[in-house]
């Protein structure tokens, strides 16, 4: 029993003593001076230093830096990624002879790579991603460690260097977005681990060498996007592990490789936009491991064979072959095709098919989206399209369907309460939309991007629009323009209450404008010009957007525009009514009336040749616009652009333009707003720019065009999109800005899955913080003062670095440039626009700051104004958020990714912020000054 209590006791004390021992985790490490000099070094070039780098001498303790734990202070990792770092990297860098990790990435850094970094015997990871390094890549690249290199997204230039052999141990390889050139280095026999290889949007030419195309390891192969010639010749039998191949945007040429379906674990195939023809081969029958296959843009033939090929493919989701087998005929049911019982996407569009809808295609269970435009399609619209549970896109525009809309088209579950949240056939890939009049040049990466739309336009549909047409409460697009159709309006379209865009135009609609559309809300164009219609125009809601074109060709009278009888004319004009009244002079009636007939009659001809055009299919929007982009490059010859605080010797030119965005291609839309469409442009020196191509009239000459640009452009501020430069050549006007690296604040907060998730409390802060100052510097500081008059989500744009700026501003006055930029011309989103605008039509600052108020309680929500998918009481945010305040529950609207109790009482502080902003009494607002001392103090 002794012996029991002394071991007790001696268990005990040598317990009390090890608590005592100091342990490795308790002992701080202590910088090793070599790592301390380099590091000293490295961060001299280099501007904004981390505030505790060099305060003292123990490196281990500062941002960004790991050292090992074995008692040498020797440094490990060296992270300092989107830290607005400028300047230039350092040799000394090298001496770090124990780095494993080097992160970069997301920074302002120029130059080139010193050598001594990529000759490090120890470095595994290399970020230097999204900088504006620059230059050619060494040919003594000697890294043995290294398992993941990533440069995309810089100014490197000249030949990819034969050197990346010598990189045994790589993994991952990302070249992306450069402006590499030459031929590809056929030395990846020696890269055994390789399984990620982008190098797309360069100028790559030649061929794919042997021995990338043999690879055994590689599961992803990007090369979409550069200038890669020659037949396609991939050794599908060693290439086991590939999963997803992107060769579109290329210029390979011949057959589509017969041993493709060899490959059994790839399942996403993307060989649009090259110069391929002939036939699907047979061999793809056995390609059972595809899922996402689009051809798009070729010269394919015998459609009839490749769907009879494809339809083997039991695991295909997504099917595009857009532009090929030119006028053939769409297989009918008897064409031994049984259907594709999984695809869930199926676009072939602008083929000229003739035929009609085959049965086939019923079989289709899981369509989500179809596309069958420009075609010479005839017959009815089957039924049984109406039968798909999960379509919420479908267009069969441009073609010659006769009869009338199916009914059962108001019953497609997906647009009337179903959801349309949707598995991605690849989220990979972008899939192009076709060119057409109403949306040019649409590009979306994702299935989720598209909206929910049915476009029915240019057919020969007749009968009457449904009343439960009314029950499609998701769609956002209905476009029926072009028709027989006949009948009233049903004012049961009201119910459509997430619709963005109405097209009845040039159809045979009677009876008038039913007044319960003033509640589309959405509604951001509207037409129903080239009927019968008759009656008052409303006037609330959106109407009093709509332009005057939007109701022409009618007997339709209304304020403002088009006096009803017995109401003053401001304007002087009725011209859309059928029946005009004479003027007090005889002759001078006569002639103007003579004047205008013909130039009416001319103007009905011009429309009758043009929709007789496009019912015979001879209107190819993709073809057009192509041709006459080559058109435009062959006649305007070269015109200087403008640019602001030009240092260069280097003239531009309009057509460095044109070749910076392959002709204003869609594949290089990043944004399409009210003013025009927006384009990513890498200028002749590997500057990335934004190009915005103004749509419109600006109703200016050059002179004035560039007397407001450069108005314009001198307002600098770090917050703001800065105008780098402009172009006024023929049609065009175009404005030159900074590109914006991570899009809008509206794209991470409402569109991507994961982005708000990604803005961390402290990043939504600095957002709201910059947007603040920018509009401050617009409404006090700037010569002459700016009102924003349309201050959202989608206006405020993140750089690399996630800081915020602010994007349009003074673009309302250059479209309207006899208004003052305190403007009587309202300019407004639906959700953002403040209630004493419907009273009075005087855009104010005050206006700008209501605005802004509803920006922050989006970044306090993650929610939308305005959401018609909410339950009732939910769908207004601003209302929801003051009833949820007003019964104390003020904490439940906070974003989950974001509520917490560290973050909470900055957060009520920010919503009362908002909410000042927000008073119904615009003299009870905050001014600009005010709003960024708040922010700046939460």
């Amino acid at each position: 029993m002794r012996v029991h209590r002394l071991w007790v006791i001696v268990i005990f004390l040598t317990e009390l003593l090890l608590c005592f021992r100091p342990s490795e985790s308790q002992t701080p490490l202590t910088c090793h001076p070599r790592d301390l000099n380099a590091l000293g070094d490295f961060i001299t070039n280099l501007e904004p230093k981390p505030e505790d780098w060099l305060a003292n001498d123990n490196c281990c303790s500062w941002t960004g830096i790991t050292c090992n734990s074995s008692f040498t202070g020797r440094v490990t990792k060296l992270e300092l990624g989107n830290k607005k770092l400028s300047g230039t990297l350092s040799e000394s860098l090298g001496n770090l002879d124990q780095i494993k990790v080097l992160n970069l990435s997301r920074n302002f850094i120029k130059n080139s790579i010193p050598l001594s970094i990529l000759t490090s015997p120890t470095l595994q990871t290399l970020d230097l991603s999204f900088n504006d390094l620059s230059g050619e890549i060494p040919q003594a690249l000697n890294l043995p460690s290294l398992q993941s290199l990533d440069l995309s997204t810089n100014n490197f230039n000249g030949s990819l260097t034969r050197s990346i052999g010598n990189l045994s141990s790589l993994v991952r390889l990302d070249v992306s977005w450069n402006s590499f050139s030459g031929e590809i280095p056929d030395v990846f026999r020696e890269l055994t681990r390789l399984k990620y290889l982008s190098a797309q949007t360069n100028r790559l030419s030649g061929g794919i060498p042997r021995s990338l195309a043999s690879s055994r390891t590689l599961n992803l192969l990007n090369l979409r996007n550069n200038s890669l010639t020659g037949p396609l010749l991939l050794n599908c039998t060693a290439m086991v592990e590939l999963n997803s191949l992107d060769l579109g945007t290329n210029r390979f040429n011949g057959r589509l490789p017969e041993n493709l379906s060899v490959c059994k674990r790839l399942k996403n195939v993307n060989l649009a936009r090259n110069g391929f023809r002939g036939e699907v081969p047979e061999s793809f029958k056995d390609f059972q491991s595809l899922s996402y296959f689009s051809l798009s843009n070729s010269s394919l033939v015998n459609i009839t064979s490749a769907l009879r090929i494809l339809q083997n493919c039991k695991n295909l989701t997504a099917l595009v072959l857009t532009l090929n087998f030119n006028g053939e005929a769409l297989p009918p049911d008897d064409a031994s095709i049984v259907g594709f019982e999984k695809l869930k996407v199926l676009v072939v569009a602008n083929c000229r098919l003739t035929g009609s809808v085959p049965r086939w295609l019923s079989s289709s269970r899981d369509l989500q989206l179809l596309d069958l435009s420009w075609n010479r399609l005839t017959g009815a619209i089957p039924s049984w399209i109406g039968d798909f549970n999960y379509l919420f896109y479908l267009d069969l525009s441009n073609n010659s369907f006769t009869g009338e809309i199916p009914k059962s088209l108001t019953q497609l579950q997906s647009l009337t309460s179903g959801s349309i949240s949707l598995d991605e056939p690849s989220p990979d890939f972008p899939f192009f939309m076709k060119r057409n009049e109403s949306a040019r040049g649409l590009q979306y990466n994702q299935i989720v991007g598209f909206p929910p739309t049915i476009e029915l336009g240019n057919n020969n549909l007749s009968g009457p629009i449904w009343e439960e047409f009314g029950d499609l409460k998701k769609l956002h697009v209905f476009d029926l323009k072009w028709n027989e159709l006949s009948g009233s309006i049903p004012s049961s379209l009201s119910g459509m209450t997430s619709l963005e865009l109405l097209d009845l135009s040039n159809n045979r609609l009677s009876g008038s404008i039913p007044g319960s559309l003033q509640n589309l809300t959405f509604l951001s164009k509207f037409s129903v010009a080239g009927n019968n219609l008759s009656g008052r125009i409303p006037s609330g809601g959106q109407f009093q957007t709509f332009p005057n074109s939007s109701f022409e060709f009618n007997n339709l009278c209304g304020e403002r525009r088009f006096p009803c009888s017995g109401e003053a004319s401001s304007a002087g004009t009725t011209y859309i009514k059928h029946s005009r009244r004479r003027s007090r002079g005889g002759e001078i009636g006569m002639a103007v009336g003579i004047a205008f007939g013909s130039v009416f009659l001319l103007t009905l001809l011009a429309l009758i040749v043009l929709r007789a055009r496009r019912r015979s299919g001879e209107v190819d929007p993709e073809i057009e616009e192509e041709s006459m982009n080559r058109k435009e490059i062959e006649e305007t010859g070269s015109k200087i652009v403008v640019l602001f605080q030009n240092n260069n010797d280097n003239a531009l030119s309009y057509d460095d333009l044109l070749d910076s965005t392959d002709s204003f291609d869609q594949s290089n839309i990043i944004g399409c707003g009210g003013f025009g469409m927006v384009y990513k442009a890498v200028l002749p020196d590997g500057r990335k720019v934004a190009i915005k191509r103004l749509s419109g009239d600006c109703g200016q000459i050059e002179r004035e065009f560039k007397a407001e640009v450069e108005t314009l452009s001198r307002a600098q501020h770090p917050n703001l999109v800065l105008l780098q430069g402009f172009c006024f050549y023929n049609t065009d006007r175009l404005l030159i800005y900074s590109y914006m690296e991570n899009g809008s604040l509206d794209y991470w907060l409402h569109e991507r899955n994961d982005g708000p998730a990604l803005l961390d409390w402290r990043t939504r802060v600095r957002i709201a913080q910059g947007a603040a100052k920018g509009l401050y510097y617009l409404h006090q500081a700037c010569e002459p003062h700016i009102l924003h008059r349309d201050i959202k989500s989608s206006n405020i744009l993140l750089d690399e670095n996630f800081d915020s700026h602010l994007a349009d501003f003074g673009l309302a006055r250059l479209m309207n440039p006899y208004e003052t930029h305190v403007s009587t011309d309202l300019v407004g989103t639906l959700g953002y626009i403040p209630p004493e605008y419907g009273q009075a039509s005087v855009a104010t600052y005050k206006g700008d700051v209501y605005s802004f108020g509803v920006v922050l309680l989006e970044l306090l929500t993650d929610r939308r104004p305005v959401d018609m998918c909410k339950p009732k009481g939910g769908r207004d945010l601003i209302s929801w958020v003051v009833r949820m305040k007003s019964e104390g529950r003020a904490s439940e609207v906070f974003d989950p990714f974001i509520h917490g109790k560290e973050n909470e009482k900055e957060m009520v502080r920010v919503l009362e912020i908002a909410c000042l902003c927000l008073s119904g009494n615009p003299k009870q607002r905050p001014t600009t000054e005010q709003l960024v001392s708040w922010l700046d103090h939460v």
